[in-house]
This record gives C-alpha cells, structure tokens and sequence, in this order.
C-alpha cells in the first residue's frame, strides 16, 4: 500500500517537472515576440487543462501582443474575478487596457497597484507608459525614475524613458515652445548618449526653427557618432538643399544613394532612394529622376511615397494637373497623408483654386496638430488676401531741370478669393526752373479684379485725373483695362488698353496730351533657368502721333536663393511724328543692354527680416541715325519687413537710357514705400468644401 501510494506523489511530481518544462518552450515564444507561435501553443496547453491558470495568463499575453486585444481583456477580466487577489494577473489585466488604448482606465488602475505594492518595478513602469501615452510627462518621468530605483538600469525602463523625453519634446514642439523642445531632447542626448533616434528629432527641431548650421552639426554627430550614417547624410543633403546649396546637396545624397546594398534595411534604402531623386529635382534633372521614378513605380506599384516623388517633379515642371493627379492618389491610400494633403494644398494653389487649396491646408492641421509648414501655408494666403494700404513718396529730377514729387495712397481691399477691389489717389507736382513751368496732378481711381476661371483674371480700373497747370485746368477719364491670363504651363499673357496722359513735366501736362494705350505682355519661363519677356505697345496720341513700342528681355537663372539673374534686353521705339522739343519721339529708337538681378522677394521673406533687389545695366543706344552712345541703368529696392502686416522699404533709379524719361534725359529718383495690412485676417470666410 505504502509502495502504490509513494509511485502515485512520484508520478504526480514527474508529470508536474515535466508539464513546467513543456511550457518553458511558450515562455521562450513570449520572451522571444513569437507571440502567433504562443498563441498557438498555449491554446494547445489549455485544450489538455482548460483551469490551468499559468496557460490562460500566457495564452491572453500571446493573443493581446498578437493583435486580439479585445479578447485578451476578456480572458483576464475573468482571471481577475477567478484570482482577486493575484497580483501578477492583475498587472497583466492592467497592462490589457492599455494594449485597448482605455489609458484614462489604465491610469487610475495602476495607481490603485500601486498603493498596493508601492514598490512593484512592472506597475510603476506601466503607470509611466500610460502616463506617457495621456502625455502627462511630468508625471511619467517621476515614475519612471520610481521603477529605476527599484530596478536600477533596467533596459526596459531605460527605453521608456527615453521614450517619454521623445514624446514630451515633440508635445512642446506641436505647441510651439521651442525652447522647452530643444533642452528636454538634449537632456536625452545626457542620458543616452549619441541616441539615434533624439538626434533626429533633435535636427528635425533645427529645420522648423530654420537654424541650418545647428541642423547640420547634428546630423553631424550622427554620422559621426553612431553607425546611422545613411540617415545623417539625407540630413545633411536637407540642409544643404534649404542653404541654396543645390550640388552639394546632390553630391552628398549620391554618396548616400551609392552606399546601399542588398543588406540595407528596407526602410533606409527607400528615404535614401527617395531624397536622392528630391536632389536631383532640385538640381532640375529631370530625366534621371523620372528615370528612376518610373522604375520605383513598377517595383513599389501605388505606394504613397513613390506618388509622391511623382507629385514633387511634376510640381517642379510646373505641370500641376498631373500632381494633382498624384495627390488624389495618396490621399486614396490614405486621407490621413501628410504629403497628400499639404502636397495638394500647394498645387491647389499653384491651379489658382484658393478655397480649395485652403481646405486642404486645413485638413493636414486636423491630422497633424500645429504643423508649422501648413500654418505658414495658411498664413501665406491669409496675407493675400487681407485688405492692405499702400503710400508710397518719390523724389525725381533729370538734367533738363525737370523735378517732381510724387504721393500715391493705395487701397486693396479683397472680398473672397475671386474678387478685389481697388482705388488709389495719386498727388504729383512738377515744375521747371529754366522755362518756369510748374503743374499739379491729381488721380483717383477706382479698380475691380476678378477671376473669371483659374486660368482668366479681368481688371478693370477707371477714374478722374485733374491737372493745374501754368495756363490750364481740366480733368480728363483714366483707365486701363485687361486679361491676364494662363494659356499653358510656364506661361503668362497680359492683353490691356489704358488712357492716360503724358504727365512727366510740366510742360507736357500743360499741353494736356491724352494717350491711349494698347499692349500686350507676354511671359515665358523654362525648366531650365531660361526665361523670356516680351511687352508691345501701341499708342495713339491726342496730338496726332503714334508710337509703337517693342521691349524684349532674355534671362538665365543663375541662382534660386538668393534669386540671381542675368540677360539681355533689347527695346525699339518708333513715332509717327518727331517733336524733339516738346517730348522723346525719335524716329528710330534701339537699345540693347545686358543686365544682372539680385533679389530676396518680399512675399517670401519671413518677419522681422530684410529684403532687396538690385538690378544693374548697361549697354548702346541708338537714336536715328546718330551714333552709338553707351548707357546705364541702375535701381535698387531695400526692404525691411517688420512682422506679416507691416514692412517699408527704401527705392531709387539713376539711368541715363533716353526712353527712360519723355524728355530723354538722364533721370534719377529715390523714394520710400510703406505697407500695412488693416486688419489681421481677410474679411471673409474661404469656403472649405472638400473639392478640387
């Protein structure tokens, strides 16, 4: 009797060794993240003994990490009613509700654990995570230091609170506290030294805060510092491309693109691949990046960040249809895209379709709280169209004695994205100490804009002038009416009539002579820096003369940023009647000149900043039939812009190209510019259906 009863605790004790060592081989699929090889095997375990609580902890661990969070909830709200006082499946159920995203649950749970066990490393460590993902962060880094003391360099903790600096960094970020952002990523960069992940984070806050050679030293330290080259030379190539620096920016993301292999991480060989092309779009080779554009579309057919490269090169062709194409097609995949949607917005607006563009800007803040890129977007239109005044004053003289002061007042005033209204009053008074002339111009008009299609914009700008000179006083009808319009990509064509009077001096406006206008401009550019203007007037006088005026001008693009220019003009002019002592009607009249440009456009210049253009010129002139005389053309704006409402700038002329006056003389004139938008934001609500 003694024998069977000691064979049966025997056997007892044999099969219980050995169903632990069978389930060592689940503990090693959890340990391991084999959680679909767990799952299967501890609902194996539970099929043989379904009341075995160690199988059913394991089996719901398996099935939550695996995907089935629901359901591993339910198994352990039952283990919490079967076992109350477990604290092990207590954790465990905690830990379900935060795989279930039920943070605000998970957060009052934990803290009951522990109050419980005040020093339990798996419960102080979860409050954190949860903490962390309600972005409490103070909170989180207090308790995660809690569970390091209990458990001093635990790898798991460590990388949560990593984590939390990462998370309470990019919280600051979104809220625009930059500084906040920077000290909590370098107090990371303290704790885990050469991070890869706070590094990028760390350089990605230098872009948004545009501080270029922070971003660079950064990426830098990255590359120099960690085994993350790949990702620190697309950094780099980055900054390069926002400091202007095109070929280096090419160079550095060829070494990248070069250094891939067959063992390169999926993810970096494709950021690698795609800022290569942005490279060369930036460098305008445009082949090889369609190139390699169509082989990615056959490879990575309808993936997001291919139609993306898509929609950036045929942004930069200026083929906006085609992007926009691209566009919807992320936006397809995925509504939530960032590019998809901020992309569209740009090529929306660039499509003249502003409402449109506007929702789109405003959809990409809905997914992505406070992005600086879609609130400057934002900002960008809003300016455009918020109701601005204009006063500009000049100071003008030539050496024929001629002198005046101009006062122009200027009102903009738009009331949606396709109508705008205009009036300006101009004073001007000029007089002459040789013939003792003097007269006084005053000019209101009045003017409607209006976009008849995204392509067709109708100006119409009507008034009164009075002019007081030495022997007269009358008022004559202003206008100037035309179609700017949008035939084809790259293209520009502006088709007009304007009447108004020849007022240089005083003279002229004393002799009370009414021109009336025809012209057309056309513009051209390339995707090849090239660049062509070309402008025609015809003009009728009162006095019974004509005048046919032709100015051509053919440019290269040297730079984008800063914008430097340089080309060759060419002007023709030719009157019906030649009256050389009342004003510049020569028979013939050609000019050529070759010019250099240097700008930093003001509607692209951030605030609190400068801004300027310099163009400088010189060339022949030939006036009839006399000879060749040599000629100069210098004019110079210098801005400074004081926030997004407000700036003025400094302008001045000094050339001595006879057409540049209606006397033909040598001419020069400074003045000074203000604006200031009226109010803080249009008057009107942009109409946010989704179209487009």
């Amino acid at each position: 009797m003694r024998l069977k009863l000691y064979f049966i605790i025997s056997f007892l004790l044999f099969s219980s060794l050995l169903f632990a060592q069978n389930m060592q081989e689940g503990f090693t699929y959890l340990e391991t993240g084999k959680y679909d090889k767990a799952e299967i095997f501890f609902n194996d375990i539970l099929n043989l003994f379904p009341n075995n609580k160690t199988a059913k902890l394991c089996y719901g661990r398996a099935i939550g990490l695996n995907g089935k969070p629901e359901e591993a909830l339910d198994i352990f709200t039952q283990l919490t009613q079967d076992y109350p006082n477990d604290f092990e499946i207590k954790l465990n159920y905690g830990e379900a509700l935060l795989w279930n995203k039920n943070f605000a649950s998970a957060k009052s749970y934990f803290s009951n654990l522990i109050k419980e066990q005040p020093n339990s490393f798996p419960a102080l460590l979860s409050y954190a995570n949860t903490l962390s993902n309600l972005k409490e962060y103070d909170q989180a880094i207090t308790y995660v230091n809690k569970a390091l003391e209990v458990e001093v360099n635990n790898p798991n903790a460590l990388t949560s609170k990593k984590y939390i600096y990462l998370g309470y960094a990019y919280k600051n970020q979104q809220n625009q506290s930059y500084k906040k952002a920077e000290s909590l990523l370098l107090k990371n960069l303290e704790l885990f030294d050469n991070d890869k992940d706070t590094l990028l984070n760390l350089a990605n806050l230098y872009l948004i805060l545009n501080n270029l050679e922070k971003a660079e030293a950064t990426y830098n330290q990255l590359k120099n510092n960690t085994k993350h080259t790949l990702e620190a030379l697309n950094g780099l190539a980055l900054v390069n491309h926002l400091k202007g620096k095109e070929k280096l920016a090419l160079n550095i993301s060829k070494t990248a693109y070069q250094s891939l292999t067959e063992t390169t991480h999926q993810t970096i060989s494709n950021q690698t691949t795609e800022r290569y092309i942005q490279a060369l779009i930036w460098n305008k080779k445009y082949k090889e990046a369609n190139r390699l554009i169509t082989s990615l579309k056959a490879s990575n057919p309808n993936k997001n960040w291919v139609l993306a490269l898509d929609a950036t090169l045929n942004i930069y062709k200026s083929d906006f249809k085609n992007s926009l194409e691209d566009y919807n097609s992320i936006l397809k995949n995925d509504s939530t895209s960032f590019d998809g949607n901020l992309g569209k917005a740009n090529t929306l607006k660039a499509l003249n379709q502003i409402d449109q563009a506007y929702y789109y800007a405003d959809q990409t803040l809905k997914y992505y709280n406070n992005q600086k890129d879609a609130l400057n977007f934002k900002t960008t239109i809003e300016t455009n169209f918020t109701p601005y005044y204009e006063a500009k004053s000049s100071y003008s003289f030539d050496n024929g004695d001629n002198k005046a002061i101009s006062l122009s007042n200027t009102i903009n005033f738009p009331l949606s994205t396709k109508l705008k209204l205009n009036t300006n009053y101009t004073y001007r008074h000029t007089d002459n100490t040789i013939t003792n002339f003097n007269a006084t111009s005053n000019d209101f008009t009045f003017g409607v804009s209006y976009n008849l299609t995204n392509t067709i914009v109708a100006n119409v700008i009507a008034g009164l002038t009075n002019a007081n000179a030495s022997t007269v006083n009358y008022s004559e009808f202003l206008s100037d009416v035309s179609l700017d319009i949008k035939p084809f990509k790259l293209q520009q064509l502006k088709i007009g009539y304007k009447r108004d009077l020849q007022n240089f001096n005083a003279e002229l406006l004393n002799r009370k002579i009414i021109q009336n206008n025809y012209y057309i401009n056309y513009s051209l550019n390339t995707n090849f820096n090239l660049g062509w203007f070309t402008q025609y007037f015809y003009t009728s006088q009162s006095d019974n003369n004509t005048r046919h005026l032709l100015f051509t001008s053919l440019y290269y693009n040297l730079l984008a940023k800063p914008n430097l220019k340089a080309g060759l003009n060419y002007q023709y002019i030719t009157f019906k009647n030649q009256v050389p002592t009342i004003y510049f009607s020569p028979e013939q009249f050609n000019a050529t000149e070759v010019f250099i440009n240097f700008n930093k456009d003001e509607n692209i210049t951030k605030p609190k900043a400068w801004f300027y253009d310099l163009t400088a010129a010189t060339g022949l002139q030939f006036i009839g039939n006399n000879k060749s005389q040599s000629t100069y053309r210098i004019q110079g704006k210098l801005g400074y812009k004081f926030s997004n409402r407000c700036l003025a700038n400094l302008f001045g002329t000094r050339s001595n190209i006879a057409s540049a006056t209606a006397a033909g003389f040598t001419y020069t004139e400074v003045g000074l510019r203000f604006k200031w938008l009226i109010f803080n934001h249009p008057i009107f609500k942009f109409k946010t259906n989704k179209k487009g």
